[in-house]
């Protein structure tokens, strides 16, 4: 499945700004038409692997003098083996990327620039805009992914709490927050992890009307009183013992405390679909609901999309196999067996695989979706989200404290960007 965007960018180094990104694709490297090609296609999912080689075989059919070896790097590896293969000039002819990585791998001249005429309207303008730098298309979104609110049925009706509703506010989940906690049981109504802002921080962030970072790059939104407002939501939660505390949750990440029936609500994306259908606990006993609306409705939504290495031997057949990808016929494929697709159009197999839950949640989530804040270098700064707001999630200092070192520090940084 598609992770959390944020950890893959805290993983990149100074290496990759200091490597030899820049050059273009390699000179005297044409293939003709009749010589055959393998490409290398670098991917970071194992429950999608199948479904890769699958689409894979499907682009043969139509090249069959093109080939497609799926590399698969675990998530927790990914992004350092990538630093390393570009660093030596042996990165994957195409590969998935992510927005926090995005602009930095684009500035560096590690992937090419999409050259082909590419009607892009077929994909959320959302996701179009997240991969373009400067003027121009470097990737084709591949899938896409919005939050939602995963909760276990068993312990709201033991609670004698109603189900969300599709329209339910901050107010209402807290209110049911209160009764869902049982202290006595271990159950807690929500876990306030601070380590997946994709799911939590960013989301309660925009729906209370703050933001992360400034539309031009350029400043910080951690000193806006609405955005504290959203980081509020959390350590208030921690704070009322509606949460575990952060040492908890490190110990026992708050995905495996739902699993094991330890918290009532799991701030998750579409992408633990296939988490919870394979866990024995979960696929009978939850569901999912809409986030809840602050001062207004949102939802960050964010995709992978296949890009291309700068460096490719084969540049047309490896924009070929990135066209394919992001064509409706390979959407229709991943819709059945993947994550959602992000060709518009093509997602209701995606929602009908799983009729036991609500998906079209996700789907609908669309309409109200904020991209996934970036810059250049946004590895550094989500470094500076982590070392400052552990201080607010522990109590050692106020979250207003903490949210205005953290402006100070991000915009430092993004100066030097």
């Amino acid at each position: 499945m598609w992770k959390s965007a944020r950890s893959g960018a805290a993983l990149l180094c100074v290496a990759l700004l200091a490597s030899a990104c820049g050059g273009g694709e390699q000179a005297g490297t044409d293939t003709q038409p009749e010589e055959r090609v393998k490409l290398s296609y670098g991917v970071w999912d194992a429950t999608q692997q199948a479904v890769m080689q699958e689409l894979a075989a499907e682009f043969t059919k139509t090249y069959p003098s093109i080939t497609v070896d799926v590399q698969l790097t675990p998530w927790v590896d990914y992004w350092t083996k990538m630093k390393a293969a570009v660093s030596g000039g042996a990165a994957p002819d195409v590969f998935w990327m992510n927005g926090p990585n995005f602009q930095l791998y684009a500035s560096n001249g590690v992937i090419k620039p999409i050259e082909e005429q590419i009607d892009t309207s077929v994909y959320p303008k959302a996701l179009v805009d997240l991969y373009t730098y400067e003027g121009k298309l470097y990737g084709l979104p591949k899938d896409m992914d919005t939050v939602g609110v995963w909760y276990n049925k068993t312990l709201f009706d033991a609670a004698k709490v109603k189900y969300p509703a599709d329209d339910w506010t901050w107010t209402d989940f807290k209110e049911a927050a209160a009764k869902l906690t049982d202290a006595d049981k271990g159950v807690y109504a929500v876990g306030a992890q601070l380590t997946s802002f994709q799911e939590y921080q960013y989301n309660t962030i925009y729906q209370a009307g703050g933001h992360v970072i400034s539309p031009d790059g350029k400043q910080s939104g951690y000193a806006d009183p609405k955005t504290i407002a959203g980081l509020k939501f959390w350590t208030d939660l921690i704070a009322a013992k509606q949460s575990p505390d952060l040492k908890t949750m490190t110990d026992t990440t708050p995905l495996q405390l739902f699993e094991a029936g330890k918290l009532a609500m799991y701030w998750g994306g579409s992408w633990n679909v296939a988490e919870f259908g394979k866990n024995d606990y979960t696929k009978d006993k939850v569901d999912v609901a809409p986030l809840p609306r602050g001062e207004k409705q949102a939802t960050i939504i964010h995709g992978v999309a296949n890009v291309v290495s700068a460096k490719t031997e084969h540049p047309a057949q490896a924009s070929a196999f990135v066209k394919f990808l992001g064509s409706k016929q390979a959407a229709d494929l991943l819709g059945k067996k993947g994550p959602i697709p992000a060709y518009n159009g093509t997602q209701q197999d995606w929602v009908k695989a799983h009729p036991e839950w609500k998906l079209q949640t996700f789907l609908d989530a669309v309409a109200y979706a904020v991209p996934y804040p970036v810059s250049k270098n946004t590895a550094a700064w989500q470094e500076a989200e982590l070392t400052h707001l552990t201080k607010a999630w522990t109590g050692e200092v106020p979250v207003e404290q903490a949210a205005a070192n953290l402006a100070a520090a991000m915009n430092d940084l993004l100066a030097k960007e």
